[in-house]
């Protein structure tokens, strides 16, 4: 079963966790003056390495456009990435999709490697793995001052991007979420909507990362957002208790939501993900007993627009996806 449908430690918080190394080779211009020859020659290079964990090749330009949008909606490729010159990038992916080398995005590698919950030190571990295995056969761009040098200034160094996706309703309900969110940008980290800089909560879910990456080692950084994601779960679980305290309007209020999704004929995505959020809280507190965590699994995944194109093999136009969506939906929801 793929990562993004399985659930983790502090899951019920904690719905995803990346690790990303950014890195450039020596010999090469940085994507901002690589020529598209020059990108095919280091895709080329790229795919003349092997270093196990069962990593496929594709060429963006051999992908359909759902395929692609549907691998940004499991946060696998940036929107940037799929956006631009598909004939100078490609990935490298295994069958699993927890791990997963963009080529040609705004560094020449894009390592990453993603897991369920809260997995910190175990995907670090792996990323680390991958890494010197590429290091043994290619020359990165390093300076003995600075570090893994980058693109954008702000990567260099470890050129490593730390982030955990975390769901938070409860603090949303109870009014407390500004509050969490200036601590979290206090203690130097980015908390950004779902998928990265520039982009908006949905449903609830917010993305915690690394500012730094100079001046401070890989195991530095996770110890420290590791104890950052231990309180932020700490505060939503404790408003999941407050607002406990009146079940009868937390249950009104999760049962609405479940009713809507159960029996509505038209949906849009906007509307599904912040029925979904109530969903998700009202399964992880028991409330509801109809679903399992894999099925909210199934139904956010599934009921996202290219997502859901590829579950029913078909292009759908927006007022088709509405309406698909609400079928898919109640066929999960009916699954055994």
């Amino acid at each position: 079963m793929n990562w993004y449908l399985q659930s983790g430690k502090e899951s019920d918080v904690v719905l995803s966790t990346r690790i990303r190394f950014a890195r450039n080779l020596i010999n090469y211009p940085f994507s901002t003056k690589l020529t598209k020859e020059e990108a095919i020659e280091l895709i080329d290079k790229i795919e003349q390495c092997n270093i196990g964990f069962d990593l496929k090749l594709f060429k963006l330009s051999d992908m359909d456009g759902i395929t692609k949008m549907s691998l940004v909606e499991k946060h696998i490729l940036s929107p940037e990435f799929v956006l631009n010159d598909n004939e100078s990038r490609a990935i490298l992916i295994n069958d699993e999709e927890n791990i997963c080398i963009m080529i040609n995005e705004e560094d020449h590698l894009r390592i990453q490697v993603l897991g369920a919950g809260l997995d910190l030190d175990n995907i670090l571990n792996v990323i680390y793995e991958i890494d010197r295995k590429l290091e043994e056969i290619l020359e990165y761009a390093f300076d003995a001052k600075y570090g893994f040098l980058t693109t954008c200034p702000t990567n260099v160094g470890t050129g490593m991007r730390a982030s955990v996706m975390v769901h938070l309703p409860a603090l949303s309900m109870t009014g407390n979420i500004n509050k969490v969110l200036e601590v979290v940008n206090g203690f130097g980290m980015n908390i950004r909507g779902i998928y990265g800089e520039g982009s908006q909560s949905q449903g609830n879910v917010y993305q915690i990362s690394n500012k730094s990456s100079l001046g401070i080692s890989e195991e530095e950084t996770i110890k420290n957002l590791n104890v950052i994601t231990e309180k932020i779960i700490e505060q939503e679980r404790l408003a999941r208790k407050y607002l406990a305290k009146n079940s009868i309007e937390l249950e009104d209020k999760v049962y609405r939501s479940f009713g809507i999704l159960a029996n509505a004929k038209k949906m849009s995505s906007v509307e599904c993900n912040n029925l979904l959020s109530n969903i998700r809280l009202g399964t992880d507190l028991g409330i509801i007993e109809e679903l399992t965590d894999l099925k909210v699994n199934k139904l956010e995944l599934y009921s996202k627009p290219a997502n859901l194109q590829k579950y029913l093999d078909k292009t759908l136009d927006d007022y088709e996806r509405d309406i698909q969506r609400a079928y898919i939906i109640k066929q999960i929801i009916k699954e055994d």
